[in-house]
């Protein structure tokens, strides 16, 4: 079965980035710089301590990450977010409130029209969560 998964680019912080993910939504992290990669010889020196490649594996969760900004640039925009639905009310609240530590609450955690809680927020590195949590999710 085909799985989508986010893949976030950043600009010298992913290793920072990952690290506080990690610590919002817990599980395994593993992080690849460019250094300790065969691609080593054929970076400039100061991308040695760069991420290569990160992975952070929590449940369901599957967030990867990188510092390999394309030559056109590393663009944020409102485009696309990362949705997360919670298993638990308490996982939906420690998850958003750990996420939107010195980021911008948007949205604050609320009861919605389809039953659910509901919330958006902007994490401290500009990227955008949903999060959401049904009780008696409708299939």
């Amino acid at each position: 079965m085909a799985q989508i998964h986010s893949y976030l680019t950043f600009n010298g912080n992913c290793g920072e980035a990952m690290n506080f993910y990690h610590d919002c939504l817990g599980g395994e992290l593993s992080m690849q710089t460019i250094g300790a990669s065969p691609m080593a010889d054929k970076m400039p020196p100061h991308m040695k301590d760069c991420i290569l490649h990160s992975m952070l594996k929590s449940g369901g969760i599957m967030l990867l990450g990188s510092d390999m900004v394309p030559e056109t640039g590393l663009i944020r925009g409102n485009a696309v977010a990362m949705a997360i639905t919670c298993s638990s009310e308490e996982e939906l609240r420690r998850f958003y409130e750990k996420l939107s530590a010195g980021g911008d609450a948007t949205h604050p955690l609320e009861q919605t029209f389809w039953g659910g809680i509901f919330g958006d927020l902007i994490d401290k590195y500009g990227n955008h969560w949903l999060l959401n949590y049904e009780e008696h999710p409708v299939n």
